[in-house]
């Protein structure tokens, strides 16, 4: 990827508030992620993370801001087809089977050959042998692995992740992990709201930790442990510490 490429802005959100009556979900935030960073999105509960995603990709309507996605404006068809959200309770239909979710997100998509890749994924997460089953008889962490592969499998240059490891075993995250360094050397970005921070902590290109809807901390880890003085401060250390009511 050349240097120009990588500069890319993927994702831009300018001046982004969200209301719910008297209460901020987000407060006037701006940020940007550029074509191939794995970004990590912090904070507490209720701070802001869900509500963020789901304005990104149009799932709620900013109260005001702009929002565009590879240049194209949020909710448009363009926006839709470069973006691909994986949200933390998954949205799938019972009276399909596992196969044709996969067949259904990648004829929406227009991906190509994609029945070989579905089959690497299924196996990765050890659900091909319920490629035939209907999603109501899966289990919770099988109907989450299901939900990981049909982002992954969208082929979207941006993957919106909201709490992708909740529910899954540990050899599951593990290979999430892996498949995550994956996506971005083929140079994918992903944006991960998560509450598990050892797993993510290898592979983020940068995390933004929000309190109250308002960027509170943003930068890599080594920025970050400058910022607070402690060089050797892990992900969990510095969530803790910059979180922290002074």
């Amino acid at each position: 990827m050349t240097e120009s490429e990588h500069m890319q802005p993927m994702l831009e959100v300018y001046n982004l508030s969200k209301k719910f009556g008297k209460n901020i979900g987000v407060d006037q935030l701006n940020l940007i992620l550029h074509r191939g960073e794995v970004v990590g999105l912090l904070g507490p509960n209720g701070a802001g993370k869900s509500t963020l995603i789901k304005c990104i990709v149009g799932l709620l309507r900013p109260s005001e801001g702009e929002i565009s996605i590879n240049g194209h404006i949020r909710g448009s068809r363009s926006a839709r087809q470069m973006s691909a959200y994986v949200p933390e309770i998954p949205q799938l239909y019972g009276m399909l089977s596992v196969w044709q979710h996969l067949q259904f997100i990648t004829g929406a998509y227009e991906v190509e050959n994609w029945e070989e890749k579905v089959e690497a994924l299924l196996k990765m997460f050890e659900i091909w042998d319920k490629k035939d089953d209907f999603v109501k008889t899966l289990s919770k962490g099988m109907r989450q692995k299901l939900s990981l592969c049909c982002g992954v499998i969208s082929n979207a240059p941006v993957l919106f992740l909201d709490e992708p490891m909740v529910g899954l075993d540990p050899k599951a995250i593990k290979n999430l992990k892996d498949l995550i360094q994956k996506l971005k050397d083929e140079g994918k970005t992903l944006f991960i709201s998560t509450h598990l921070l050892d797993p993510i902590e290898m592979v983020c290109s940068r995390v933004i930790v929000l309190k109250k809807g308002k960027i509170i901390a943003e930068g890599s880890l080594e920025d970050l442990r400058n910022q607070l003085g402690e060089e050797h401060a892990s992900l969990e250390e510095i969530f803790l510490e910059v979180t922290a009511d002074v």
